[in-house]
């Protein structure tokens, strides 16, 4: 390949020399032949010292000993062992050469060294199969049948799940209290220490587009002891059962057209330290209170302050009294049952003050226009830990259809403070 250009050239100048050999003489077409073989001579040999020189480099770049000049600048101990020892190991030239010109980079250009051999011998030396071939084991298989084309869009078909609009919560509490009940607390019971336990449960409704419903029952009982009572050896504190349901449809962001309904009794007979008078009992008495209005739904303070205020301007009211010696106490006028038609408001709301303590109100209005019932409970709850709280519980309460105290009124109060343990789900 390399000479065929010029076997080329010869064969085109031959040729060419051939149409005007008729017109030269034969010693002088041997003459020019032999000038144009001594050219390709000349050039053949200029073209073996080329590749010999190209052999000579490539082999010299090969050589490791050179290895040593375009590294990053190592001392190594063969260049000073030769100047420094008495009986000095000499090598070839090239090695020879190389020690030399390595100790004058030492000599003079110390800052220029940045490794020693001995750190390079801790390191380690190079592999030894860093030079084997590395072969490619394939294995042949059978040919496989040629696989049909498949659309780049596959139907698939959509599944859509049915949202969940209900949710459930809870929360209850098993806690020591120091109690405060004034004298004409319209349940009875005493100031004492004692214990009580509460448990309320929600299950709510929210489509999340115009429609909710919303369930909560609460229950609470609690006991008290005192020595000064000889005839109850138990007494009851705080009983109370309460169902509250509210059917809402959305009338704007907030708003909510709003029917709801709220009935309460208690759990067992309540008593008065030694008399055993039944001052309460189980749908003694009973409230069904159902009204029609409108609801606000409030969210404040970034999400602390939550809850409802409901307006409800027409409201039923049935009081039952089962025992019929409480009738006079509880405003039913002789009778089992008393229908009222009134005004009602109740607001529930519940403020996250910081994350360990939390304020819970429930306001409740109701008046039938010739009599009026208001009650206020505020609890509020110190999160000691997440099994353990402490609970401060103020219930003032109105109510002119009950006797006329002559110290307090028509107005009633109760107070506990508590701590024990409590938990939420």
């Amino acid at each position: 390949m390399k000479y065929r250009y010029f076997f080329l050239c010869l064969v085109a100048l031959l040729i060419t020399n051939s149409v005007s050999a008729q017109s030269k003489s034969r010693q002088q077409i041997l003459d020019e032949l032999k000038v144009y073989v001594d050219s390709i001579k000349v050039l053949r040999q200029r073209l073996d010292s080329v590749n010999q020189l190209n052999d000579s480099l490539r082999k010299e770049t090969t050589d490791g000993r050179y290895y040593r000049l375009f590294a990053p600048t190592t001392f190594y101990h063969s260049g000073a062992n030769k100047v420094l020892s008495l009986h000095p190991q000499t090598g070839d030239e090239v090695t020879d050469a190389i020690d030399q010109a390595l100790m004058n980079v030492y000599m003079k250009r110390p800052d220029l060294v940045t490794n020693t051999e001995s750190r390079l011998q801790k390191t380690g030396s190079v592999r030894e199969d860093v030079n084997q071939e590395v072969k490619q084991h394939v294995e042949l298989v059978e040919q496989t049948a040629p696989q049909p084309d498949e659309p780049e869009i596959v139907p698939t078909g959509i599944v859509v799940t049915k949202p969940n609009f209900w949710s459930f919560k809870g929360d209850g509490f098993l806690q020591f209290l120091q109690n405060y009940v004034s004298g004409n607390w319209y349940k009875g019971g005493e100031s004492n220490y004692s214990a009580v336990g509460a448990l309320t449960l929600e299950m709510n409704y929210n489509d999340k587009d115009k429609y909710t419903w919303e369930n909560k029952l609460e229950m609470k009982l609690g006991f008290q002891t005192s020595r000064s009572d000889s005839i109850h050896k138990f007494k009851t504190n705080n009983d109370l059962i309460r169902l509250t349901s509210k059917l809402g449809m959305q009338a704007s962001k907030k708003w909510y057209y709003s029917l709801q309904l709220l009935a309460y009794t208690q759990f067992t007979k309540g008593f008065k330290a030694n008399d055993p008078k039944v001052y309460s009992d189980f749908f003694s008495p009973f409230d069904l209170n159902i009204g029609l209005g409108m609801e606000y739904k409030v969210h404040a303070l970034n999400g602390r302050l939550t809850g409802t205020l409901n307006f409800l301007p027409v409201a039923y009211n049935l009081r039952y009294v089962g025992r019929s010696s409480l009738f006079d106490a509880f405003g039913t006028k002789g009778k089992h049952a008393l229908h009222e038609l009134g005004a009602q408001f109740t607001g529930d709301v519940q403020w996250k003050i910081v994350d360990q303590i939390t304020w819970k109100s429930r306001l409740y209005a109701f008046t039938a226009y010739t009599r009026a019932l208001i009650e206020w409970e505020n609890q509020i709850e110190f999160k000691v830990t997440k099994y353990i709280s402490a609970n401060l519980f103020l219930y003032p309460r109105f109510d002119d259809a009950a006797a006329r105290d002559a110290d307090h009124g028509y107005w009633q109060f109760m107070e506990y403070s508590s701590l024990g343990l409590s938990y939420n789900f």
